[in-house]
């Protein structure tokens, strides 16, 4: 199977890339989950991310937004000695602030699809450096979070999350799933 550039070998990011990477999203945990992620990713590589995704999953109650807004700040210090995720305080502060936002949006779903009109951008992109890391979506999104009381949600993260979770389709041209997701 022919894969993006940026897949290589590791067989967890390859099914990955296959599996989930552009695929489009509409579960609101599933996107709470990923929105977390993305943050959680935030100068790493993603790879480190995903290696460490079950233990968060474990960790963060299966990314429950009502049970990570109540989180305490003597449970982030015990997050904080777990080995299993990114131990980095102000990520898992992040965890709680961005779960209480999460939790005052009417409809984060519709909110967040709301920034590629609520159906996939499809882009046509030949090759991986013709695939930008930040868009005027993504920058849209990440104002808008923001000023919902989101951290961790910069531009270049966002159109990671947009990208993830299937709200833009980059997968380039010579992928094998290009031509699969492409089709609406």
């Amino acid at each position: 199977m022919r894969r993006c550039a940026w897949c290589g070998e590791d067989p967890l990011y390859v099914r990955y890339h296959d599996e989930e990477w552009g695929v489009p999203q509409r579960d609101a945990r599933h996107l709470f989950e990923m929105l977390l992620l993305e943050g959680a990713q935030a100068g790493l590589s993603w790879i480190t991310v995903l290696r460490k995704r079950e233990r968060y999953r474990q960790v963060l109650h299966g990314f429950d937004p009502e049970r990570l807004a109540r989180l305490s700040d003597e449970e982030i210090e015990a997050l904080m000695q777990e080995p299993g995720i990114i131990r980095n305080r102000l990520k898992l502060k992040a965890v709680r602030q961005n779960a209480r936002a999460w939790l005052r949006l009417e409809d984060p779903v519709g909110f967040l699809w709301s920034f590629v009109g609520g159906v996939p951008k499809v882009n046509h992109f030949g090759v991986r450096g013709q695939v930008p890391a930040v868009t005027p979506e993504a920058e849209a999104m990440s104002k808008a979070l923001k000023k919902a009381g989101f951290t961790f949600v910069g531009p270049t993260i966002c159109y990671a999350f947009m990208q993830a979770t299937g709200m833009v389709m980059d997968h380039t041209t010579d992928c094998d799933r290009y031509a699969h997701l492409k089709a609406p």
